[in-house]
């Protein structure tokens, strides 16, 4: 029994695409199981770490759950976040900086990445929008900072970092999210996930089009061209290249 619960719960850290609710109900189940813990919590802390931690000792042994989100777990935002307004930046900024909590690390409902981590990663947008705009490009280059920063953005205008919708974003923009993506899902040098196949990704992409995340017409183009085919060819590993069914991507063209 505990050592399929065990191989459960370090299959459900390996996270993936979606965690369903049957998963995350067992989850929970596990983790309120109680054990009786006969050492001092804050051996082997650095003195940060101390900081978080209660200054009153427990008396041991402490009953506690297998699996829980404690108050240490938290680590707050050094400075209020806010942007100049010019600067059209529209992101919910998580309420802390960090949580390390079990429960809430493992109960991802998708992908792999908390609302945090995954807000420390969307900030890279912001990085660039404030970089670039702070630079004098000429005439000719006057697009470069919108092009280069609205990669993340969707054409139903749940993106980021300004939430645009389709009829703002220029092709070029529409070019490079289909892209980007592409290249996030095959890429092999992600610590929160595995490379995936061009089939796999294509299936994916195919129903980001579908959900009016990125433009369908592009995305088809994409197919048809068969640029993903020569992006393979240059950087993925032959393992990733499988066969694929084109037809199921532009029978509803």
């Amino acid at each position: 029994m505990l050592r399929e619960q065990f191989a459960f719960v370090a299959n459900v850290n390996i996270g993936g695409e979606f965690l369903n609710d049957q998963d995350k109900e067992r989850l929970i189940e596990i983790a309120k199981q109680p054990w009786q813990r006969y050492f001092d919590n804050r051996l082997g802390l650095s003195p940060v770490e101390e900081k978080r931690m209660s200054m009153q000792s427990d008396s041991l042994p402490v009953t506690e759950s297998l699996l829980s989100d404690k108050i240490e777990h938290v680590i707050h935002h050094h400075s209020e976040i806010s942007y100049p307004p010019e600067l059209g930046i529209k992101v919910d900024v998580p309420e802390h900086l960090y949580n390390l909590g079990e429960l809430h690390n493992l109960t991802i409902s998708r992908g792999t990445l908390t609302a945090e981590e995954r807000f420390k990663i969307n900030e890279h947008m912001i990085t660039g929008i404030q970089m670039l705009s702070s630079i004098p490009f000429p005439e000719d280059l006057q697009n470069v900072e919108r092009i280069a920063t609205t990669h993340h953005e969707t054409m139903k205008g749940t993106g980021y970092p300004r939430r645009l919708t389709g009829d703002e974003l220029s092709i070029p923009e529409r070019i490079l999210a289909v892209s980007d993506i592409f290249e996030a899902l095959t890429a092999s040098d992600r610590p929160y996930k595995k490379a995936k196949t061009i089939s796999q990704s294509l299936d994916i992409l195919h129903n980001m089009a579908l959900d009016n995340h990125v433009d369908i017409e592009v995305f088809r183009l994409f197919v048809r061209s068969k640029v993903y085919m020569d992006y393979a060819e240059q950087f993925l590993e032959q393992s990733q290249i499988d066969a694929v069914d084109e037809s199921k991507y532009l029978s509803d063209s």
